[in-house]
């Protein structure tokens, strides 16, 4: 059965090596229900603000099964939060999750909406954490299963052990690794993103930006 593996949040935290001088990145689990708002989970707070938060980026998924991929490629276990995400999943391929695509997790409604794109200060935490970071972004990107943010439809309470339950397919296939593809892989995929519904508005903008300069 799908569900909740772990409930992580982090708090700025000042960092020479942060792009801005601090992070959020450094996710923990929490035990018990967390209460989840229209902008994310109670006690986690964005550092950066100009790439991260907001309704379309409220909440993080990475699946668990992805983190045991990377922690046999890397040689070490991986712990849940340690990619930044808020929830840790399984049971379920979230890469394989449709824009639009809705999940209830205890009372919260959670709608897929954008992905996950690394960055340096990722490459950086990684490094600090112990892993080879050697051309961690290339390497991340290159796998194309970078968990999805989601929005908050319904407010409310989950805790780690909840039940996953996709309540609303779309059924246009544009999954969360297609629209990675097509921002960081292969550019031709973005006139598909143009008017898939419930797709973050700051990457629609790309597509619709990449197809009006290809006339």
């Amino acid at each position: 059965m799908s569900h909740l593996v772990s409930v992580n949040v982090g708090t700025p935290r000042e960092a020479d090596w942060a792009m801005i001088g601090r992070t959020s990145i450094d996710k923990l689990a929490v035990p018990g229900p967390v209460m989840v708002g229209r902008l994310g989970l109670a006690g986690d707070q964005v550092s950066d603000r100009r790439h991260h938060g907001g309704a379309d980026q409220a909440v993080y998924a990475f699946a668990r099964e992805d983190l045991d991929a990377w922690a046999a490629e890397l040689g070490q276990e991986v712990r849940d939060g340690q990619f930044g995400e808020n929830l840790t999943t399984a049971g379920i391929d979230v890469n394989e999750a449709e824009i639009g695509e809705r999940w209830r997790i205890g009372d919260v409604v959670l709608e897929v909406a954008s992905v996950r794109t690394p960055c340096q200060d990722f490459k950086v935490w990684m490094g600090r954490s112990g892993y080879d970071d050697t051309a961690w972004v290339r390497r991340f990107a290159q796998v194309a299963r970078p968990g999805p943010y989601l929005r908050v439809l319904a407010e409310g309470e989950l805790a780690a052990g909840d039940p996953l339950e996709v309540v609303h397919q779309p059924g246009h296939g544009v999954t969360v690794s297609l629209v990675f593809r097509a921002l960081l892989l292969d550019h031709h995929l973005l006139p598909r993103l143009v008017d898939v519904d419930g797709l973050a508005a700051k990457v629609r903008r790309r597509a619709q930006e990449y197809v009006a300069a290809q006339g």
